[in-house]
């Protein structure tokens, strides 16, 4: 451990208070400034004076820090680092958290007399100054650490500030290049370039003048803060080559060790590097300091001396028999320069008795031996859960609750030190990407879609959100993560979130297909229409749609929208269209609804278009969802039903806190109820036939959690498929990126690239069953699920087509039967089933066209036998018979017609069999009487 005690023997160190070293400073002012003059008491009490003018109070601005993203192990409950974003890689740590060889090794390099001075160490000093007087082109160093920690301060400082600067015309606009982007004049790095040129590197009166400064706030800093403090803080602060900031990152970075654990040759090395930390940096083979013809030095094993490296100690401690010859090429051949510096800090050590001989032995001859272990920075270094930290990272730099500008936020996120814990779930994040991993393709050739025409860029994400909160669990793509420009034609590299939208994840989403009927659902159940509400749903022209937004929506060309696979449709209910997807079942049901209402249901339910605006429903195939969407806003929506109604915005971060654990706001979400329970309750119920029988079938993992879903493809060039329990949805998605090649002939892995949607949801939402469960799903509406009655017109005497029309018109299904015996001319309607009257909604009635051959027998009662047949054959029955005669006494020879069979009215064929029933005084003659007198 250093020595901590100040002793009176030091240069001025015992001076009672500021007054003292200001005095001391003025001197050494007066005698650097006019060196060839004699210094008079004046002079000197002016440059006193001008001393104690200079500002005293340095305000210490809190370190720049690496934000940190985590996610929560579910067995221990303990966050996980994700990976970290940073200007700076660094990490504080207490005093007791460094190796006192650590300590050591840089006062005896760099302030032997830290201890006894009172922040200025006035040898070291005035000896710098002298050198400096004498025509140094720099100015030199003989700063205490409280100097150099006020140096880190003020370059930090300057670093916080620094932007890129533009060039401006006289009017103070900025100038334009010939691409139309600003011309740059000061770049950010070059700024920050500066920061370190001009608190290190001033020559002249400036360098005097910094170097006051520097003395002036370290002597006022240690008035303030302990001896430890500053030493602390200034290994904290203190760059390590690069980007590397702080003994603990430099520990890490270098040695893939901690400060705590550095050894004596380790601790040196790390030492002799912040005098010059880029030159002497071990973490560059190639060579980090460059002579003047452009050679490379201070770069390992390559036989190469630095120029003027001095290795005599390792020449001495052979000649002592101490190494041998082999220890001590080992030792040099490394990176020399480095080598050099951590020798002279060794021989300080050593000089000091911080350091036993053998150790300094030991430590001289082990060659300088890193073990580079970079920081874990961007989300490229979060591996497949890359694109879910690239959402986290677009929400810190898009929400205000990280600062006002897009500028602060950046800062925020790259210096401001946060904890991001965020909702991450690896027990469906990690099945997620493996899912995605085994079924999807980073990229592939596929034939291009007769619907598109040009060539597509396949994608596939599939993204899990709780239900009940908006949290996002889980979220995996196709793509490898890169934000590098050089592989940004390469299909397989991607920073695109495809799961998020234009504001958090720079995606415009793709064409929703059939999933978004869920908002036509919503909406027909919101005007208390029933799912057992029989429409037709037959493939026909539509002919017009209600916008009472845009104004409605006319069919001018008689345009037909099929049915997927041409599918001829049929008069069913929305709970059958639901099930079977059927496209011209819901345009039936738009049909008696208002376009501008449907888009204003998935708006409320947080469905925007994928730039951010609301969908505009414009068209009849709005409906069957040709809108771009994010699948996470479809997941969520879909995750309203299930949530019994409530609308919960999508989070993914849990808590913010800053780098001392204190609570940060995050940025606001909300959960609100957007729908009436009963219709999301009766919504459920009809989208659980899509995972029980229907489309979505093969996605459904049948863990025994119910599941709702719904399928959606749109032309040849995207799927989907959103599940969802009343704990977790899940929407996977499946086709082109930009272009239009065709997923429905393209095969991957024995899989169509259309179908992976519903191995990837198996997989995604059996983890999410397997960690969350869920519940049964709320009971529907009866009113919402009731029978409907309707009127049912008569038809008959109306041609096929036009009773078809009416019946369709009337939401009826027909079927069109045999033709029959009708006094109907030939191909009218002779008849219907059922008749005409109250039937459910939706019934299908049969229709019976006439063959025009029927006749409608004529009343012939009362008339005798006789003129009762020729009546009958006169109306064109050739086929006309006795039937059963009745005795009747009274009549004596007369006869009296009963009826006949068929009976009168009845329409028949003309060469259908007539019976004349009839009475008679004698049946006997032939007749077929009931008295058992027949024929024979």
């Amino acid at each position: 451990m250093p020595d901590t005690k100040r002793t009176a023997t030091g240069v001025l160190g015992g001076l009672a208070g500021l007054v003292g070293l200001s005095a001391a400073a003025g001197v050494l002012i007066a005698a650097t400034v006019t060196p060839a003059v004699a210094i008079t008491s004046t002079a000197a009490e002016r440059a006193i004076t001008m001393f104690d003018n200079l500002p005293s109070v340095l305000e210490i601005d809190k370190l720049m820090l690496p934000s940190n993203f985590y996610y929560t192990d579910p067995n221990s409950g303990q966050p996980v680092l994700m990976t970290q974003f940073l200007e700076q890689d660094r990490t504080p740590v207490g005093f007791d958290q460094i190796s006192p060889v650590m300590y050591d090794a840089l006062l005896s390099s760099e302030d032997p007399r830290y201890y006894q001075h009172g922040g200025i160490d006035l040898i070291g000093t005035t000896r710098a100054l002298l050198s400096n007087a004498q025509g140094a082109s720099e100015t030199q160093g003989g700063s205490s650490i409280s100097q150099q920690y006020v140096k880190n301060v003020l370059i930090q400082k300057c670093e916080q500030n620094a932007e890129t600067e533009y060039e401006t015309d006289e009017a103070g606009e900025v100038v334009l290049d010939e691409t139309g982007a600003p011309k740059v004049k000061t770049s950010r790095d070059d700024a920050l370039r500066n920061c370190w040129v001009e608190a290190t590197t001033a020559e002249g009166t400036e360098g005097y003048t910094r170097k006051l400064q520097e003395m002036r706030y370290a002597i006022a800093l240690e008035q303030k803060y302990s001896k430890n403090d500053i030493l602390l803080g200034y290994l904290n602060i203190a760059n390590f080559g690069g980007i590397t900031y702080g003994i603990e990152a430099a520990a890490r970075y270098y040695f893939s060790t901690n400060a705590a654990s550095l050894t004596v040759a380790q601790a040196a090395t790390l030492a002799g590097m912040v005098q010059n930390p880029n030159n002497y940096r071990i973490d560059r083979p190639g060579g980090s300091i460059f002579g003047s013809d452009g050679t490379t030095f201070n770069k390992a094993a390559d036989g190469v001396i630095d120029e003027g490296a001095n290795l005599t100690v390792l020449d001495d401690l052979v000649a002592s028999g101490e190494i041998t010859e082999e220890q001590k090429l080992a030792a040099a051949d490394g990176y020399t320069s480095t080598k050099v510096r951590q020798l002279y800090v060794l021989n300080r050590m050593l000089e000091d008795g911080k350091i036993t001989r053998a150790q300094f032995v030991e430590a001289a001859a082990w060659p300088i031996t890193p073990a580079i272990n970079p920081p874990k920075t961007g989300c490229a270094a979060a591996g497949r859960a890359a694109y879910f930290c690239q959402y986290v990272k677009y929400v810190i730099l898009k929400d205000p609750a990280f600062g006002e500008t897009a500028e602060d936020r950046q800062e925020t996120l790259q210096r401001g030190g946060l904890n991001v814990y965020t909702t991450l779930d690896p027990r469906i994040q990690t099945p997620a990407e493996e899912a995605v991993a085994t079924y999807a393709p980073t990229s592939i050739e596929m034939p291009i879609s007769p619907d598109i025409g040009i060539p597509g860029r396949f994608g596939s994400t599939t993204v899990s959100v709780e239900a009940t909160t908006g949290r996002i669990l889980a979220m995996a793509q196709n793509t490898t993560f890169s934000e590098d420009a050089a592989v940004a034609g390469d299909p397989n590299f991607s920073s695109l979130v495809f799961a998020g939208d234009k504001q958090f994840g720079n995606s415009t989403g793709f064409n929703a297909g059939s999933t978004f009927k869920l908002f036509t659902l919503i909406d027909w159940l919101e005007k208390g229409h029933s799912v057992n509400e029989s429409l037709n749903g037959s493939s026909r022209v539509f002919k017009r749609m209600t916008n009472s937004c845009q104004g409605d929506w006319v069919n001018q060309s008689n345009t037909l929208v099929n049915n997927f696979n041409r599918q001829r449709g049929y008069t069913g209910t929305p709970m059958q269209f639901t099930r079977d997807s059927l496209n011209t079942g819901y345009f039936a049901m738009a049909e008696k609804l208002d376009l501008c209402d449907i888009g204003k249901v998935a708006t409320k339910m947080g469905v925007l278009n994928g730039r951010g605006g609301e969908i505009a429903m414009s068209t009849l195939t709005s409906v069957i969802g040709v809108d771009a969407v994010s699948p996470l806003a479809m997941a969520e929506a879909y995750a309203t039903v299930a949530n019994n109604g409530v609308y919960c915005q999508p989070q993914v971060i849990d808590r913010v806190t800053d780098s001392d654990g204190n609570e940060l706001p995050k940025p606001e979400r909300a959960c609100s109820q957007v729908l009436d329970p009963a219709v999301a309750a009766t919504a459920a119920y009809a989208l659980q036939g899509v995972m029980n029988g229907g489309t979505g079938a093969q996605g459904n993992p049948r863990d025994g959690v119910p599941l709702i879903g719904k399928t959606g493809t749109h032309e040849s060039i995207q799927s989907w498929l959103i599940t969802s329990s009343t704990k977790v949805a899940t929407a996977t998605w499946a086709g082109n990126i930009e272009g239009g090649g065709d997923i429905f002939k393209t095969w991957f892995n024995d899989r169509r690239l259309s179908d992976i949607r519903y191995a990837i949801t198996r997989w995604v939402q059996g983890a999410a069953n397997e960690a969350y469960g869920g519940d049964r799903f709320a009971n529907p509406s009866a009113e919402l699920t009731k029978q409907v009655l309707r009127d049912l017109p008569n038809v008959v005497g109306r041609s096929i087509d036009e009773a078809t029309g009416i019946l369709q018109g009337a939401g009826f299904g027909v079927a069109v039967g045999d033709p029959v015996d009708s006094d109907q001319p030939e191909g009218l309607v002779a008849a219907q089933n059922p008749g005409a009257g109250r039937v459910a909604a939706g019934t299908t009635v049969t229709l019976s066209p006439s063959n025009g051959q029927g006749i409608a027998v004529p009343d012939v009662s009362g008339r005798t036998l006789e003129d009762a047949k020729r009546a009958l054959r006169s109306a064109g029955f050739g086929n006309v018979s006795d039937g059963n005669c009745t005795q009747d006494a009274s009549l004596g020879d007369q006869s009296r017609t009963a009826g006949t069979n068929p009976a009168a009215g009845t329409v028949v064929n003309r060469n259908a069999g007539i019976a004349v029933d009839y009475s008679a005084a004698n049946c006997g003659g032939g007749g077929r009487g009931n008295n058992g007198n027949g024929d024979g």
